[in-house]
């Protein structure tokens, strides 16, 4: 597995990416289809900002990416279309946000790979994470348009279910996925919710999020 870890930090350094986590997003997108051309995007947790650097090439000249992180993102940015804000996204009104994207609507799509800072307490690490992404659904009706997508990182743990369950209730579909670039070891997981329903939406028929969310042994696909 080291080999392979290896593999994506050269990768990452050969393609220009600020990370390997690049190659998680990638992954992520050639699968399940989050980012369009055109779309307009919200990188929550966005440093060093490799994740931006794949939304942009993704969403094209005619779309934008929005990063905000709690630290700067000293990176001169190649990419057009990329817009940065220091600051927390629990705070922030989501106006500025999308008007900092030169748009006044709400984004075709949220992605969060934030964690917390890890003290060495896996419990205590996982709950935290859930913390962070429950945060995120609760300001999902302020930044996402109806029909729009999220990605958001977690670390597995007891609160898993419950949270994938609660992301399968404001989406059409909410199902995790583990990336190859993560790491074997890791306990990071990605929640991938398509199609948000706003708050008294009716589900469509057929749709994964009524009751329990439809899902393999551990609610997750691996490729």
């Amino acid at each position: 597995m080291r080999e392979v870890q290896d593999h994506y930090f050269r990768e990452a350094k050969r393609e220009g990416y600020l990370s390997r986590a690049a190659y998680k997003l990638i992954e992520i997108d050639d699968r399940k289809h989050i980012l369009r051309k055109g779309d307009v995007v919200l990188d929550c947790g966005a440093a060093p900002g490799s994740w931006l650097q794949v939304a942009a090439n993704r969403v094209g000249a005619k779309g934008a990416v929005v990063g905000i992180d709690l630290q700067p993102i000293k990176h001169r940015f190649n990419e057009p279309g990329i817009h940065l804000m220091e600051g927390d996204f629990t705070t922030v009104a989501p106006e500025l946000l999308m008007n900092l994207a030169g748009k006044s609507r709400p984004f075709d799509a949220v992605l969060s790979d934030m964690a917390p800072n890890t003290s060495g307490d896996p419990s205590g690490d996982h709950h935290r994470s859930v913390r962070l992404c429950e945060a995120l659904l609760d300001r999902s009706p302020a930044l996402l348009r109806a029909g729009g997508n999220l990605v958001m990182k977690v670390f597995e743990g007891e609160g898993y279910p419950d949270l994938l369950h609660r992301a399968a209730g404001l989406f059409e579909s909410a199902k995790g996925f583990k990336p190859k670039a993560s790491r074997s070891e890791s306990a990071e997981m990605y929640i991938i919710g398509k199609g948000f329903r706003l708050p008294g939406a009716p589900a469509r028929e057929g749709s994964e999020s009524h009751g329990q969310p439809r899902k393999p042994s551990r609610g997750w696909d691996r490729p």
